[in-house]
């Protein structure tokens, strides 16, 4: 247990018999000490913890005091447990001097760059577990340990999986990077330099290319189910597109579609811009529900989130009318794609670069090597061609 108290050091006497008052931090068998802003003449004056025989004694012990409360309330906010005693001490200052930016300040610049309401929800999710366990603490506080420690907590005491755990720390992560990167906060060793992010599961939302023809090729009346299959389609047509994107696109008199996605907007850096053209199988689709603003229109006034729901709910039951044994959401055109495209041979740098994805860097060869419109067209036309029929057309034109 951390304990504080006022204290002066017969050994560390100044040079003209003079004392400085310290605060005395003990943790962990180890008493660390910070150094106030007064000063008395000799051990007299100087007893039980406070300033007498002075005559100013009343008015150092009142600012003495108000001090070491503000230490007490920083000590408050945070687990001791987590930190060796010189990291106490080292908190403790920083954490009472006049604006000291907390990963709290951090993570509420963040999210004022946000725009969609889920992404806003989940960072503020996560500023608030590490609060919840950690602390509001001084950025300068944070070390790899208290993030090992954060994320042991999302894992025993929220119950949270390898999935949600890594997530949260990624935008922890999130929080701390612009600070360092606009050198708001400088560190010896970043806090996440050693930590080995935990392996996120593989969501299984993929179809195979018999259980996507199925979809494609479902004649459906009611008009809920066409509005899913065609969006799913449309998605898979156009590289695993995200639904948020998709809606935002302007299709008129386009034969290639620009767009950057909402997702990585403001975290992706580099190259963002996909660039992809129109194939004849998604052209088909915009046509049908094209408007006059040049936007998909489905007669719907949904908000998006509300939409975005609704379609995942009418794409989940034509997958189980059609009999397609597994889970299957707007998201599994974009695993499928990716998943049939690589079944075909189609190298992964082409495939990142057609859905938008974050390239990785650690492929030296594909860093000369710029993945242009025309890669990615050939890519989708080879994938788009193995779902053609070599029997027979599809049967009905959809109106």
């Amino acid at each position: 247990m951390a304990t504080l108290k006022l204290v002066i050091v017969p050994a560390k006497v100044l040079t003209d018999g003079r004392h400085k008052i310290r605060v005395a931090v003990s943790h962990r068998q180890d008493t660390r000490y910070i150094v106030q802003n007064a000063t008395i003449d000799n051990e007299k004056q100087f007893r039980d913890g406070q300033v007498v025989g002075r005559a100013d004694a009343g008015m150092m012990n009142k600012k003495l005091r108000v001090k070491l409360n503000e230490y007490q309330d920083a000590l408050d906010k945070i687990d001791p447990d987590i930190c060796t005693c010189a990291q106490l001490k080292d908190y403790l200052t920083k954490s009472t001097k006049p604006k000291s930016r907390t990963i709290e300040d951090a993570a509420l610049e963040h999210i004022a760059k946000q725009k969609k309401k889920k992404t806003i929800e989940s960072y503020e999710s996560t500023i608030r577990y590490f609060v919840e366990s950690i602390g509001n603490i001084p950025l300068e506080m944070i070390n790899a340990k208290m993030i090992e420690d954060f994320d042991r907590y999302l894992e025993e005491k929220r119950k949270m999986s390898s999935t949600t755990r890594a997530i949260h720390l990624r935008q922890l992560k999130a929080f701390i990077n612009p600070q360092i990167r606009h050198g708001n906060i400088t560190y010896k060793s970043a806090p996440f330099t050693d930590i080995v992010m935990p392996e996120s599961r593989e969501r299984a939302l993929d179809i195979t290319v018999e259980e996507f023809k199925m979809i494609r090729d479902a004649d459906v009346k009611e008009r809920p189910l066409r509005v899913a299959r065609d969006l799913f389609c449309l998605s898979y047509y156009l590289a695993g597109i995200n639904l948020i994107d998709l809606v935002s696109i302007d299709f008129k008199n386009k034969k290639v579609i620009e767009y950057v996605r909402e997702k990585s907007a403001n975290t992706k850096r580099g190259e963002k811009m996909i660039s992809l053209t129109i194939q004849p199988e998604a052209q088909e689709i915009i046509d049908r529900w094209i408007g006059k603003s040049g936007k998909l229109e489905f007669g719907y006034k949904f908000e998006y989130e509300n939409f975005r729901r609704y379609i995942t709910r009418q794409i989940s039951r034509l997958a189980k009318r059609l009999g397609i044994d597994k889970r299957v959401v707007y998201y599994s055109a974009r695993k499928s794609v990716v998943q049939h495209g690589y079944e075909l041979g189609i190298n992964l740098e082409t495939l990142e670069y057609s859905i938008g994805h974050s390239m990785k860097k650690n492929r030296p060869i594909f860093n000369y090597v710029r993945i242009m419109r025309g890669h990615a067209d050939a890519a989708m036309r080879t994938i788009l061609d193995n779902l053609k029929e070599e029997e027979k057309e599809v049967k009905k034109s959809r109106e």
